[in-house]
């Protein structure tokens, strides 16, 4: 890379915020969904949460920002796999659900992630979940069904807290992560789709906070790019003054 190059390379990284630098213009949200079964296509979407994240910039450290929660009323003809419903407790007819369609559950996390994303200078969202596959393929499935056109979520790039959990402390249970982790997990609230999103996003904030500390982040070669133009600069500027 020429010089020059390299000099736009970091004028554009430099007018970029810290969160949009961090993961490359994406912005990730922490998903979970409780569903009726396995299969995205047929199963009933019960439940859904997201949670939002905010970066400290005089830390550099990301925490919660905003979690939203929906139970949801299952689309028709959704089938409802007795063995599911019996794992999660899920009673999809209990009327004190106050359950909503899938519909505007969906739009309603879109306009948060949406506006989070600006304010965070971010081009693009990215689902953080634990087994991440699972949580995108009833979201896309359900933003099909729904027929909504535009999705902030990117469609099939995911960040999986299994795999992050299993390198960064040797755990691929999220109650067992979150125990190393030093996270508190209570047991009896797991399978609920807002306790376990803000459980994935502690855990996922712990992780990327931890790489940090440990002088993972920022790369060493774009601290360096970042600070050399900066040294020159100084150094220009008081030859100036002593020619001066």
């Amino acid at each position: 890379m020429s010089e020059s190059s390299s000099s736009q390379t970091i004028d554009a990284n430099n007018q970029k915020t810290a969160f949009a630098q961090r993961f490359r213009g994406y912005f990730p949200v922490v998903i979970d969904v409780e569903t009726a079964g396995f299969n995205a296509q047929t199963d009933a979407l019960l439940e859904i949460a997201a949670s939002v994240l905010a970066l400290d910039e005089s830390t550099g450290l990301f925490s919660i920002d905003e979690t939203i929660h929906f139970n949801v009323n299952p689309f028709e003809g959704a089938n409802l796999e007795p063995a599911a419903l019996a794992f999660t407790g899920i009673d999809p007819e209990n009327p004190l659900r106050a359950a909503v369609d899938e519909k505007d559950a969906l739009k309603e996390i879109f306009k948060l992630v949406r506006k989070k994303m600006k304010a965070a200078g971010c081009q693009r969202a990215i689902i953080v979940a634990h087994n991440a596959s699972f949580d995108l393929g009833f979201l896309n499935a359900a933003t099909a069904r729904c027929a909504i056109k535009r999705s902030p979520f990117h469609s099939f790039v995911s960040f999986d807290t299994t795999t992050l959990s299993g390198l960064a402390l040797g755990q691929t249970v999220l109650a067992k992560a979150c125990a190393t982790a030093d996270i508190e997990f209570n047991g009896n609230e797991a399978h609920s789709a807002l306790y376990d999103t803000e459980k994935t996003a502690e855990l996922f904030c712990h992780i990327v906070n931890k790489w940090q500390a440990l002088g993972g982040w920022p790369l060493a070669e774009q601290t360096e790019e970042t600070e050399r133009p900066l040294a020159e600069s100084a150094e220009d500027n008081s030859k100036k003054a002593s020619n001066g």
